[in-house]
């Protein structure tokens, strides 16, 4: 099992930044990819981005160049560091990290930290 607590949200105008946490707890050491996921009213939940537990990062186009995620091992925290927002960014953003166990990947979410976008 993984436990994965989000903060850092909250209201910014454009232009401004955020910095989300995911603090990770349980089973870590079998987690292989972490990523944030968001999900704006009335759409579906998109990827944002994923980094490897080698540190490979992946980021979706909307969010590339402003977007950055990155991981403390020491405080098994990852992070998305949010420059440039824009209203478009408006959403619930969900930390999710992937587990492998055998064959079988396992997927855990935190429970989702708001960020709204707006002047």
């Amino acid at each position: 099992q993984v436990q994965l607590v989000e903060s850092g949200g909250g209201l910014v105008q454009p232009g401004g930044s955020l910095r989300l946490s995911c603090a990770a707890s349980g089973s870590i050491e079998s987690i292989f990819v972490m990523g944030w996921y968001r999900q704006a009213p009335g759409k579906q939940r998109e990827l944002v981005g994923t980094v490897t537990k080698g540190g490979t990062p992946n980021y979706a186009d909307s969010v590339k160049g402003r977007f950055t995620i990155s991981g403390d091992n020491a405080k098994n925290t990852a992070y998305l560091q949010m420059n440039n927002l824009k209203p478009e960014d408006t959403a619930v953003y969900y930390c999710n990290a992937k587990m492998l166990r055998g064959f079988t990947v396992y997927d855990y979410w935190g429970q989702g930290t708001q960020v709204t976008v707006s002047s």
